[in-house]
């Protein structure tokens, strides 16, 4: 389970160096095979290669002859680079994924479970003030949403 916020620095070389925390996990779900994509959030989704096949699957079932379903397709699928940790627990990112999400030096690792996000910081700064201004003006809730305690 990846959970957790991480302010980090991209290297010159556009490496991200996986936090100590993380480490020992992602090397027993997937001895070190990541799959990097890009989100419509304009932000990069980083998840062990084994979960990454699932989603893979559950893409590939998708009707393709519905607009939205080919879209994500094409977002998901076209962008998912298979990119590997080194001996130093770094992951080099694939420079058109680094300029589709912005991401230069400084980024934001955020854990989701079963994935990350990362995310150029100063974006996820401007995104997550929008998202908790949105959501106290907003008197509505999903229905997904009801009955969770938080």
């Amino acid at each position: 389970m990846f959970r957790g916020i991480n302010d980090l620095n991209l290297d010159a070389k556009g490496r991200l160096s996986i936090p100590a925390r993380y480490r020992e996990s992602i090397q027993q779900k997937c001895s070190g095979s990541l799959v990097v994509t890009a989100d419509a959030n304009r932000c990069l989704l980083i998840y062990p290669l084994p979960e990454w096949e699932q989603i893979e699957q559950e893409l590939m079932r998708l009707p393709s002859i519905e607009k939205q379903a080919r879209r994500l397709q094409r977002l998901l699928l076209g962008h998912a680079t298979e990119c590997e940790v080194d001996g130093q627990y770094r992951v080099l990112l694939p420079p058109p994924l680094r300029e589709f999400a912005n991401l230069n030096k400084h980024a934001v690792l955020i854990g989701q479970g079963n994935k990350f996000e990362l995310w150029d910081r100063d974006t996820w700064a401007e995104e997550r003030e929008s998202w908790i201004k949105e959501e106290s003006r907003s008197n509505s809730i999903a229905a997904s949403l009801e009955n969770l305690s938080i």
